[in-house]
């Protein structure tokens, strides 16, 4: 089997797999219900939502450059938030092509040549930051909610928050020494990008109207953004809906209120993401700084 016809498979797998995800969906809910939900929302709110979802990638992109100078790769943040742009593009719109990730990862390895396995590595703690700080703010939201599912794991809960970043940083510390200087800016970066992106879901619940069960609605987004990140769906497309389903039904939520959040959060993605295009036709010229 060739490598371009594997990438083609992969691809046909990953919206099959989005496509009967999301059928199944329907399959548990309402359509109608759901589009009620959305018509519902509020223009004003969705506009904030968009500008913090906005806020939360340019950070992103400021902690990946983090990275990326501690390997010697000395890309402007104007450059690299080009770049980061044109990756989520490439994530999201071009599946069957190369993957957001492996672009950078290749345009900064010809660009300033600082080692595979570094840049790979720095991409991969980028990912895993971002994850870090997902399950210890879910964690946090876990032990604030009142809901009777978390009762009996609150002590659990509470002794896994210092514990994933002890386990984080021992992982950084044996290997992955080299970008273990900037271990804690990194940490404090991911920390704002999943406050903003919080801070977007609480405008999206705004702009639907939705007052009640904030903590548990935040905690399904978290929960359902660490299920995105596997890939086995086009843009987590599927995936996180069906958490976002899932959740609703062990939490007590409304279940098409809690999918027209994910609709909401993924076109607000896709809206951000599409700008990555200008990039596409036109490639961004890297500019160093000293």
């Amino acid at each position: 089997m060739t490598e371009k016809l594997r990438k083609k498979l992969i691809t046909a797998l990953k919206i099959i797999i989005s496509a009967v995800l999301i059928y199944f969906i329907f399959t548990k809910i309402e359509l109608k219900d759901v589009l009620q939900t959305l018509k519902k929302s509020d223009p004003l709110y969705l506009f904030f939502a968009l500008l913090f979802f906005v806020v939360s990638k340019v950070i992103a992109a400021i902690r990946t450059n983090l990275y990326f100078h501690q390997i010697g790769a000395k890309v402007s943040q104007l450059s690299n938030l080009k770049l980061y742009l044109l990756g989520m593009f490439y994530n999201l719109f071009l599946p069957g092509g190369i993957g957001g990730d492996a672009y950078k990862g290749y345009v900064i390895q010809k660009e300033y040549q600082p080692g595979t396995k570094k840049v790979v590595s720095s991409l991969l703690l980028d990912r895993l930051s971002g994850m870090l700080l997902l399950f210890v703010y879910a964690c946090m939201l876990a032990v604030l909610s009142k809901n009777e599912f978390f009762q009996s794991f609150y002590w659990l809960i509470i002794a896994a928050i210092p514990l994933s970043v002890v386990v984080f940083w021992f992982v950084n510390k044996m290997f992955f020494a080299t970008t273990l200087p900037v271990f804690w800016k990194s940490v404090g970066f991911s920390a704002l990008v999943q406050l903003t992106q919080l801070v977007c879901v609480i405008f999206i619940l705004k702009s639907l109207s939705v007052d009640l069960d904030t903590i548990e609605y935040l905690f399904v987004f978290l929960v359902s953004s660490i299920v995105s990140v596997i890939p086995l769906t086009i843009g987590g497309i599927g995936s996180r809906e069906v958490t976002f389903l899932y959740g609703a039904k062990w939490l007590g939520l409304d279940e098409s209120t809690s999918i027209g959040i994910s609709f909401t959060f993924f076109l607000i993605t896709a809206l951000t993401s599409l700008f990555g295009v200008i990039y596409h036709f036109k490639k961004p010229k890297l500019e160093s700084v000293d």
